[in-house]
């Protein structure tokens, strides 16, 4: 995997097998830490990469990885989103390269989650302090007055 931003000749899913109905997370490959510079692979590319060597490993997970530019959180740092189809959408920030565990584990919990929701109980701690909105789905906003 390249740990340079998505291109039009980089596919945008990398790895997983979500259908409709299941989850993706998208992961903002364009943020850069303080002081790197222009060549040095974006926490986002190596926090994608490291997603799809993990779903890999995990066939019929339910869960796909894809690369996004800028989700427009760059003062809280790594962000990710995690969209499931019909459902809330939760977007969350101050992650590094090494919360690809932990994003695994809610992405899962949420797939299993009946009622839409990804329940905050059982979500491992980064992804409960990191939580930076719930946003409804399009459905919902289509029976607002």
């Amino acid at each position: 995997m390249s740990s340079s931003l998505a291109s039009p000749t980089e596919p945008p899913v990398l790895a997983g097998d979500a259908a409709a109905g299941e989850v993706t997370v998208l992961v903002c490959s364009s943020c850069r830490r303080a002081g790197d510079g222009p060549e040095t692979p974006r926490p986002g590319s190596r926090l994608a990469d490291a997603l799809a060597d993990a779903l890999g490993a995990a066939a019929g997970s339910g869960v796909a990885v894809r690369r996004v530019a800028c989700l427009g959180n760059c003062s809280r740092g790594l962000s990710v989103a995690v969209y499931r189809p019909g459902c809330w959408t939760y977007v969350f920030g101050g992650l590094d390269e090494t919360s690809g565990a932990d994003l695994l584990e809610a992405a899962r919990l949420f797939a299993g989650a009946a009622d839409g929701f990804m329940p905050y109980r059982g979500r491992p701690e980064a992804l409960k302090r990191g939580l930076i909105a719930r946003v409804p789905p399009l459905d919902l906003l289509k029976d607002l007055p």
